[in-house]
């Protein structure tokens, strides 16, 4: 089973409700954790099964952090708003780098996050065949 990680910025939160909307399919067969809000909005839109975190500004990107450089994480969609100013800039600074640290994916913006779906629903549907 994959473990994703959903996060997005307050502007992009509409972006990853109809994100996991659309994959729903694929994210179902996931362990899925998000930080706060992100995870509170994608389960009640989806009905996905979400392991909340705290909120990124309170140590939810962190939390995601730390699950990354313990592999617990392969995969992580964060939408980010690269318009908008954020408190905790170098809380993302460090999630996005201990991604490239430890080799993880991580999509940033909507067709990176569906070329990255469309992957691992290729990968999810190969183990169901073997």
């Amino acid at each position: 089973m994959f473990n994703v990680a959903l996060i997005a910025h307050d502007k992009m939160k509409p972006e990853i409700i109809d994100f996991s909307l659309k994959y729903k399919d694929v994210l179902q067969k996931c362990k899925l954790i998000a930080t706060g809000t992100t995870g509170q909005l994608i389960q009640e839109h989806t009905g996905l099964e979400i392991e909340r975190l705290l909120s990124g500004p309170l140590g939810g990107d962190q939390q995601i952090g730390s699950r990354i450089s313990c592999q617990r994480v392969d995969l992580v969609v964060f939408l980010r708003d690269p318009l908008t100013a954020q408190p905790h800039e170098p809380d993302i600074t460090a999630l996005l780098r201990i991604c490239d640290v430890h080799n993880v994916p991580v999509a940033t913006n909507r067709k990176t996050a569906d070329i990255l779906l469309d992957y691992l629903r290729i990968q999810i549907e190969d183990d169901d065949r073997t």
